[in-house]
């Protein structure tokens, strides 16, 4: 039998083969060598298990056109990469170590740091554009309506990016209004589930799914995004404790809790049935595996 770490791994190692690919790729097209590009190059291949573009590639997959979904899940992975550099900043969370190695701001100096940030972001627009005429000329079912698709992918990236996602939600981590339940539930949200909710719209959108049900995409990465968050905060007690980190649900509210909030999500996940997918499935249950009794 498969050990858990083993099919976690199974279930995304053939996705983040294919991603690491993408990455070496596109890093060659960030042009002349200087340390802004060092810095994008340094964060982007600083480990990492490639999950959230990975759910890209697995949404797409449910739906069987066989869209090329790598550049929109390539830009997923900026966005991310920005949005850690960001976190570890000294003015943010002020962390050294990011994978066991330094920070990007530790090697390249904070100014080139929050820069590469930007370069990232606004990379990772242009991959969305170009996934959108990557369809185009596939002639595809639905690549007469790629402008549209793309209109699509931006709005909802824009949204969740900024001050009403991620960029909020890192906010909100950093001077939260209270420590109410309600409270750290819009703070996951916002800086966790958002990206979450990319991933999985931008796998719909790009993989030709029905527009007219992005609502049931969204919730379903909603409930996707927060269990996956409360199954991290139940691993990270301890860890979270000894560093003074206050937004744990786990700890705030009780590990029993914590796991009957995550029990809910995942039903919640499968009931909505928008996703007929063995990976999507599997990942679930490695969740519900982690934090069950042993």
């Amino acid at each position: 039998m498969l050990s858990q770490q083993n099919t976690f791994s199974t279930i995304l190692d053939p996705f983040k083969d294919l991603i690491e690919d993408r990455i070496h790729h596109y890093v060659n097209s960030l042009g002349e060598k200087t340390p802004l590009r060092d810095a994008c190059e340094y964060a982007l291949l600083n480990g990492g298990k490639r999950f959230r573009p990975a759910l890209v590639f697995m949404v797409a997959k449910t739906l069987g056109f066989g869209s090329d979904v790598s550049e929109a899940a390539l830009a997923v992975e900026f966005f991310h990469t920005a949005s850690l550099i960001a976190d570890d900043l000294p003015c943010m969370d002020n962390d050294d170590m990011r994978r066991n190695k330094p920070s990007t701001h530790k090697v390249y100096g904070e100014s080139v740091a929050l820069l590469a940030t930007y370069a990232l972001i606004s990379a990772g627009y242009s991959l969305l554009a170009k996934n959108a005429e990557t369809i185009r000329a596939a002639h595809l079912p639905f690549s007469n309506r790629s402008a549209e698709l793309c209109v699509k992918a931006l709005e909802n990236v824009t949204y969740n990016t900024g001050i009403f996602g991620a960029t909020g939600g890192q906010f909100l981590d950093i001077l939260p209004p209270d420590l109410s339940l309600e409270s750290l539930c819009d703070i996951i949200h916002k800086k966790t589930g958002t990206l979450f909710e990319i991933s999985f719209v931008l796998g719909w959108i790009y993989g030709g799914g029905d527009l007219d049900k992005l609502d049931l995409v969204k919730k379903a990465s909603s409930h996707f995004g927060l269990a996956f968050q409360i199954a991290d905060d139940i691993g990270d007690m301890n860890q979270d404790k000894i560093n003074g980190r206050l937004i744990n649900i786990a700890n705030l509210f009780g590990k029993e809790k914590a796991v009957q909030m995550f029990h809910e999500e995942i039903i919640k996940f499968k009931e909505l049935l928008i996703f007929q997918s063995s990976e999507l499935n599997g990942l679930a249950n490695f969740l519900v595996s982690q934090i069950s009794p042993k």
